[in-house]
Formats: C-alpha cells, structure tokens, sequence
C-alpha cells in the first residue's frame, strides 16, 4: 500500500511543479508579496503597489500596500458593493483552480474603509461584447465573516488594507498544495482627472480590461 501511495504522491508533485506558478503562499505568519509598479495594458510606470499574502486553515488574508498616493480619491456617500471602483480601490481576483475561469471573485477596498464582494460571471474569460457578463453579490460581508482595516497615511502618500476573506466562500479551506488563480489591481483617479483612471496590475491583461482570466497568475498554496 505505501509504494502506490508515494507514487500517487510523486505524480501528483510532478503536476504541479510541471505548472508555471508566479507565487507561494505560506501559511500565517509567514507572508508572500505580489509586487506591481507597471499600468495596464501599457506598461507604463505604476506607483508601488503590492498585496502581502498567508492563510489558515479558514482564512485567506490579503494586505493591500499602496505607495504614491496624492489623492486619497472615494465617494463618501458610497456603501458595501457600491460602484467603489469608478474612484480608488486595490482589488483582487480569487479563483480556486488552476484552469482560466468563467467565473471568480472580486473583491475592492476603497481608501475609506468600503469593500465591494461579488461573484463574477463571465463565460467567455475576456469580457467579449455581447457575451453575458454579470455579478452576485454577497450582501453581507461581515456578518458571513470578512474582516478590514484601512489606514490612510497622508504625510507618506500612503494607504494600507488589511482584508480577511473566508475560504469556506470557495469550498477552499485547509488549501495546502492546491493551486489558484488570481490577480491583483490597483485604480487611481483624482479631482482633476476623473473618471479617467490609471489601471495598475499584477499580470498585465493586454487591455484596458481587468476581466481576462488567462492572464491570472497561477498562486499555490504551501
């Protein structure tokens, strides 16, 4: 019984490490970085930006580092789920698997505390006009056991989110040695220049799009 199981084991390492993965992600209080300073789709210089990543056996959690900030820009009357992402957010894209989904979560952090949690749909993996494209929304974050804390510090151009998101919204919890997909992104605007946008990402989209899954980075979990 051993020699099949170390066998299913080597064959199971060898798919794995025969998959390109752009980051580990160890378990608490150990962290792993994904660093961007690049807009997309032009390649253009970005500030700072990076996501600090661990888990438990519950909990994914995310902590959202933005460097360069001169505006701070949000809409105060905005609530949970509203159109955060028009003003400035950090986000991030969560998939559990490793092929290029039809459907992820997505989760944005205002610099003022508010988040926006939904389920993505989207078939065609690009957003492709005249394809269905859609969101269900978790309606109550907190109560089903997300968690954030946001920091503004103004004098060093700076804000800071920490963010906690269930695993159990995924069927994902104890996830070591399994492999995800996700992608990580930062918008900035301003008074005298919105609704335009810089977009910033992790894994460049090739457009002004953030919704292609086949550029999500591949993320395992250690």
């Amino acid at each position: 019984m051993v020699l099949p199981r170390l066998l299913a084991l080597s064959l199971a390492c060898a798919s794995v490490f025969a998959t390109q993965i752009d980051l580990l992600v160890p378990r608490c209080p150990l962290t792993s970085t994904a660093k961007f300073t690049t807009q997309v789709p032009s390649g253009k210089a970005c500030p700072n930006t990076k996501v600090d990543l661990c888990y438990t056996s519950k909990e994914l959690n995310l902590v959202f580092t933005a460097e360069g900030e001169t505006n701070f820009y949000f809409n105060q009357t905005q609530g949970t789920n509203g159109d955060i992402w028009a003003y400035e957010v950090m986000e991030a894209f969560i998939y559990k698997g490793s092929d290029n989904p039809q459907s992820y979560f997505e989760y944005e952090v205002s610099p003022n505390n508010i988040t926006y949690n939904a389920f993505v749909y989207n078939p065609s993996r690009v957003r492709a006009a005249g394809s269905p494209f859609d969101h269900a929304f978790i309606s109550d974050p907190f109560g089903d056991g997300f968690k954030v804390d946001t920091k503004l510090n103004k004098a060093k151009g700076t804000w800071t989110s920490s963010s906690t998101i269930p695993l159990a919204l995924f069927n994902g919890e104890d996830p070591r040695g399994s492999i995800w997909r996700m992608n990580f992104f930062r918008t900035i605007t301003g008074p005298d220049t919105y609704p335009d946008q810089q977009l910033c990402g992790w894994k460049n989209t090739g457009a002004a799009n953030f919704h292609i899954t086949p550029a999500f980075g591949k993320v395992l979990f250690i």
